[in-house]
């Protein structure tokens, strides 16, 4: 079971911890990885995870939470960190995992491999959310609302949220009754509407009750 490890909320942040990253170079580490999820909620398509080092030597103005930024920001920012210096990777974990092991798990998975993909090895880990990442001995810290805080967590924010767009945007070319490059598989009215139309693709996730719920319904109709 993952460990749980609850610092602080975002409205109760004190102002050290936006300079977190320079307080863990200050002790000694010297490569300090960002780790953070997209595509934890829809009901469709894989949970995507990013891991970024940021070396201390590069600035990327802008850095912010995905969710707050525009599609245009994230593309513009994602272009910007893919030229940067900073060394970046991304772990992909698809629907039918999702269903067998449940999202929490997938998306620590992902994250996993996003870490262990990365080309220099962190000594350090900062993981957005409540949750460390098992299995890994590396030191960690989990932060609640840090991809507000950490410029390496929102870079992988940003790094994560446009890749599944990406992915998504792919999937709706395979799948033209729905609105994936539009809803990105969340629960949607439109996406909804457009199951009880079309019914489930192999993407969707049937674990998810939307979908298990009209699962079940045309096996007993």
């Amino acid at each position: 079971m993952p460990n749980r490890i609850k610092i602080y909320r975002q409205k109760e942040t004190p102002a050290e911890l936006k300079d977190i990253e320079r307080n863990l170079i200050n002790k000694g580490y010297n490569h300090i990885a960002g780790t953070d999820e997209a595509g934890r909620g829809p009901l469709a398509g894989p949970v995507v995870a990013a891991a970024v080092i940021i070396p201390k030597n590069i600035a990327i103005p802008d850095l912010d939470d995905s969710k707050k930024l525009t599609r245009r920001q994230r593309e513009k920012l994602f272009d910007e960190i893919a030229v940067s210096g900073a060394f970046c990777s991304v772990g992909v974990i698809d629907n039918e995992t999702i269903d067998r092991i449940n999202i929490l798990k997938a998306s620590l998975l992902a994250m996993r491999k996003a870490i262990m993909s990365l080309e220099v090895n962190p000594d350090f880990i900062l993981v957005d959310g409540s949750f460390t990442i098992p299995n890994l001995t590396v030191p960690q810290m989990a932060l609640i609302g840090g991809d507000a805080v950490c410029r390496s967590i929102s870079a992988a924010s940003i790094i994560a949220k446009v890749t599944r767009d990406r992915i998504m945007d792919r999937y709706q070319e395979i799948y033209p009754d729905y609105s994936f490059a539009n809803h990105r598989g969340y629960p949607t009215k439109r996406h909804l509407d457009e199951l009880k139309n079309f019914g489930p693709t192999v993407i969707h996730r049937k674990s998810f009750r939307p979908v298990e719920k009209l699962l079940n319904k045309s096996i007993f109709e």
